[in-house]
């Protein structure tokens, strides 16, 4: 591992690549246009790095002219070095206020980037959420003999959640799991960092508080930013995901992907305000403010990153299918996706209750997005230095899961099937009931 030394709070050489909004503005104005986002900000961004690059031209000037005013002084004659001293002092003046005009466009320069959004990869459908494109669905939706109950319902029978006492203790959108709903925590934890292990995947414990540069270089701080918990006094954050810190922990570094991507299945507390979002998802664990969550997350070369975004769905499939859950591949419309991501996939499972698919997990390719906000490179074959790309998906967010397979395992007389990949960390138990034991089963 190296770290980046020198110059890393200039704007030009820590954070931004803008050849490509330079050489195709056209470009980065259809992606704006696609997601409904202002096209005007292409413009501004133009013209403030035009302004930028002019002030540092100017400042640069005024440093040579006054290294070549002091070289002059030791040159000049008695009768000459007043009026070169005089002309020495003037430069440096200028040169101070130069350097904080620069400051200032490198400043403005930051902020009207940050206000653009990652670009829109070609091949994502255009339009809004309802124009997003089912690519395959997986699995038989079943019917059900029996009048079919929600998860909540199932849960408090079960002894599993309870959002009476969680509202008591925490507010509206908190809850307890309780002794199987807590098992079912910690089986789908182990089932999807034991896959993601055995799939290459580093294990990490994340912080669930990061600094305000990480959560705005990962894009949380724009359309995201109601979504977020901030904890003023010490200008930290709660994360919305784990994503957040494993991206930012290797800020100001350069990579080794000489053996190829550098991947880990983090694991992190979320919490969410989900504001705006009342009366939706409100009944129940599907929508809260605060869940457990296994993130998976990649760093790779930009060439490898649409691999490595189809490796990221395929481990996705293959776990809600381990859970026995039919679900649906949806490729994200332009207008919905998140400011990192260039194409994002989305897995939804079936939910009886609600006669649908639901999302349960996601992933997205956020190109070098990211990566350049950071400061994270890595060498190409020849030595030289790019900027890594990003990639990140969800292995397993726990309470929608759970919530999910209350409903869709659910049978007449109460009880939940257990998907047998998750039995052997639910002590051996094929079904759970009201009342039963959760000592391991014979």
């Amino acid at each position: 591992m190296e770290t980046n030394r020198g110059g890393s709070d200039t704007y030009h050489r820590r954070v931004i690549d803008l050849r490509l909004l330079r050489d195709d503005p056209d470009l980065v104005r259809a992606s704006q246009r696609a997601r409904g986002d202002d096209e005007s900000a292409v413009d501004r961004l133009l013209a403030a790095d035009t302004e930028r690059r002019a002030a540092v031209h100017r400042a640069d000037d005024l440093r040579a002219a006054q290294k070549a005013a002091s070289q002059s002084v030791k040159k000049a004659t008695p009768e000459e070095r007043p009026a070169v001293l005089e002309r020495a002092k003037a430069l440096a003046a200028e040169v101070k206020v130069a350097e904080e005009e620069a400051r200032v466009a490198d400043e403005a320069l930051r902020a009207a980037h940050m206000s653009i959004a990652n670009v829109v990869a070609p091949e994502v459908p255009p339009g809004g959420e309802d124009d997003s494109v089912t690519l395959r669905t997986v699995g038989e939706v079943p019917t059900y003999d029996f009048p079919v109950r929600d998860h909540l319902e199932i849960g408090t029978a079960l002894g599993a959640i309870d959002m009476e006492r969680g509202a008591k203790v925490s507010g509206s959108r908190f809850y307890f799991l309780t002794g199987p709903g807590a098992l079912l925590e910690f089986a789908l934890a182990q089932l999807a960092i034991t896959r993601a292990v055995a799939a290459g995947f580093t294990p990490v414990v994340a912080p669930a508080l990061v600094r305000p540069e990480a959560m705005a270089a990962t894009g949380f701080l724009t359309e995201h930013d109601e979504e977020v918990y901030r904890v003023e006094r010490d200008d930290l954050y709660l994360v919305g995901t784990s994503e957040v810190p494993i991206a930012a922990m290797h800020g100001d570094e350069v990579l080794d992907l000489s053996a190829g991507p550098k991947r880990y299945a983090g694991w992190s507390a979320c919490f969410r305000r989900e504001a705006g979002s009342y009366g939706k998802d409100t009944k129940g664990i599907i929508r809260v403010h605060w869940f457990d969550k296994v993130e998976l997350f990649s760093f790779c070369a930009p060439e490898d990153a649409a691999a490595e975004h189809l490796r990221l769905l395929q481990f996705e499939e293959e776990f809600l299918q381990a859970l026995e859950l039919p679900y649906r591949v949806v490729d994200i419309a332009a207008g919905d996706l998140g400011t990192s991501a260039s194409r994002k996939y989305d897995l939804e499972a079936w939910f009886p209750t609600q006669g649908t698919y639901r999302e349960l997990t996601s992933t997205s390719d956020c190109t070098t997005f990211q990566a350049r906000r950071l400061g994270i490179r890595s060498r190409d074959a020849d030595g030289k230095p790019q900027t890594v790309a990003t990639l990140n998906g969800t292995a397993c967010a726990i309470a929608r899961t759970i919530a999910c397979l209350l409903e869709f395992h659910q049978r007449a007389d109460g009880s939940v099937h257990v998907p047998v990949a998750l039995r052997p960390w639910l002590g051996g138990h094929a079904v759970l009931t009201p009342g039963m034991s959760l000592a391991p089963s014979a």
